[in-house]
């Protein structure tokens, strides 16, 4: 059986270190899915040529005594598109989307998901995190997150930091040891 490479999980690369920063032409969009087609409407926005972003981390699930890997979305049923008017309408075409929401705060945005990108380059586990809570608000100050914003979490007697993607009430998170971190 042939094996896919592995899906592009953003395009341009360059979407969330310069295209997102520097071109007023776009905004953003969350794209709310149908149900489990999130990656094919990334495929889709790719041929397209629509900026998207899907985070998504490596699953290794064994299943009759063999290793499957699968990409997983971080947030399921969204995609992230950076896209204008008429972009907007192509990919609503797709006949993938249930529904898009606008997002008032592009350069907060932005930024969410450049930290979520850091947690997920890490390799470090991760966990998703729904409806977040308040705690205190710190900055990584060394190591592979270095420069990485989040919130304090306490779960199961460990530290953790979210990064929260405040647009969607949901977040990352990644167990992390307190002398890294800095009050901000």
């Amino acid at each position: 059986m042939p094996i896919r490479p592995p899906d592009v999980t953003c395009f341009p690369e360059s979407l969330l270190d310069d295209l997102a920063l520097n071109d007023d032409s776009r905004s953003w969009w969350a794209a709310y899915t149908l149900p489990r087609q999130e990656k094919s409407l990334a495929r889709s926005l790719k041929k397209l040529h629509i900026p998207f972003y899907l985070p998504a981390v490596q699953q290794v699930r064994i299943v009759g005594g063999r290793k499957q890997r699968s990409q997983l979305p971080v947030f399921s049923s969204y995609v992230f598109m950076f896209a204008g008017d008429e972009e907007r309408i192509t990919a609503l075409e797709t006949d993938r989307i249930a529904n898009l929401i606008t997002c008032r705060d592009r350069d907060g945005l932005t930024r969410d998901l450049r930290h979520v990108r850091a947690l997920i380059d890490s390799g470090e586990p991760l966990t998703i995190e729904s409806r977040l809570r308040a705690g205190q608000h710190v900055r990584v100050k060394n190591g592979a997150l270095m420069g990485v914003e989040g919130t304090i979490l306490e779960r199961r007697g460990e530290e953790r930091l979210l990064v929260a993607v405040e647009f969607l009430q949901q977040g990352v998170s990644v167990l992390i040891s307190d002398y890294q971190l800095e009050p901000l």
